[in-house]
């Protein structure tokens, strides 16, 4: 079945720090490819590396400290009663697998996941619907527990409260098993790379893993000429929209002259000073060389170059 690792009482470093040595429900459709917030990329790099993000938003802050809100508003919606596991579950079966659930429900085989959400994504959670992405989280909460079922609870901020019941489904946790356990062996524990995605978490990677260039090495570009072609295209419809960019701000600006805001019924634009103080580098570099010694700082990086043979 699952372990239970005692989490009472840790810190926030700590807790972050084990859920590192496993993939997570709020990670679960992240791997899956159906989180619009993360991607297989982001969570191959937080599993392998040393680095431990403590997100502190005010997205962050409302989801934790409404949780128990969220919590009595199911309460009272259902009847039922919820508790606090203090536990994080790890699968023996699965040992990728880990879960830190909100609440058990008690008298009843189930969990509970509690969302706290803006008016903006109202119609995400209208007529019963539930983000893909919460509803992959929960399912991998009932592959680490063996629960049958899991209720998901959202207060939608301003708008209302909604909750909905999602039960035990052979194939779609089967499934979900499998694509993590892909992800986890193929990718985090053979720390292999996963598919470039176009993120800057990608350019991140891909920087930390091959940080520095063989001097005079040249290999064969083969099976790139095509996508090469498509990037040169990418890139003058790029020019060209930045171009009609500015001429729009450039005519906007002619038409606002001295004045600081303008305003429609549509849109509000702003063109204000703004002063920023930057230190002359070349003044001191020529001044006080022996100041601009012990404070210099060289970087290295590499620079991806494309240049017709």
């Amino acid at each position: 079945m699952f372990e239970k690792i005692p989490i009472a009482g840790i810190s926030n470093l700590e807790w972050l720090k084990l859920r590192k040595y496993g993939i997570g429900g709020s990670d679960a459709g992240a791997v899956c490819g159906l989180n619009p917030y993360s991607s297989p990329m982001k969570i191959f790099r937080d599993k392998t590396t040393d680095t431990v993000e403590e997100k502190n938003n005010e997205a962050v802050r409302i989801g934790k400290d409404l949780e128990q809100y969220v919590a009595v508003r199911f309460m009272e919606a259902t009847g039922l009663k919820t508790r606090r596991s203090n536990y994080m579950y790890r699968s023996k079966e699965y040992p990728y697998m880990i879960a830190d659930i909100d609440r058990l429900v008690v008298g009843e085989d189930a969990g509970l996941e509690c969302k706290t959400t803006s008016a903006y994504n109202a119609g995400k959670w209208a007529d019963g619907n539930i983000p893909l992405h919460y509803v992959i989280q929960c399912y991998h909460y009932m592959a680490v527990t063996g629960r049958r079922s899991w209720y998901i609870a959202a207060v939608i901020l301003g708008c209302g409260f909604v909750y909905s019941k999602l039960v035990w489904d052979d194939d779609l946790i089967e499934k979900l098993i499998k694509t993590e356990g892909d992800f986890w062996n193929n990718h985090v524990k053979a720390n292999t790379i996963p598919e470039p995605d176009g993120s800057k978490t990608c350019d991140a990677v891909l920087e930390q893993y091959f940080h520095t260039a063989k001097k005079e090495s040249i290999i064969e570009l083969a099976g790139f000429d095509e996508k090469l072609a498509r990037r040169e295209e990418i890139l003058v419809s790029i020019s060209g929209l930045q171009s009609e960019q500015r001429q729009i701000e450039q005519e906007i600006k002619l038409y606002m002259q001295d004045n600081e805001t303008a305003a429609s019924k549509n849109y509000r634009v702003s063109w204000s000073n703004v002063d920023t103080t930057r230190l002359d580098t070349k003044r001191i570099k020529q001044e006080q060389p022996e100041i601009y010694k012990n404070y210099a700082k060289v970087t290295s990086s590499r620079r991806f170059q494309v240049k017709a043979a």
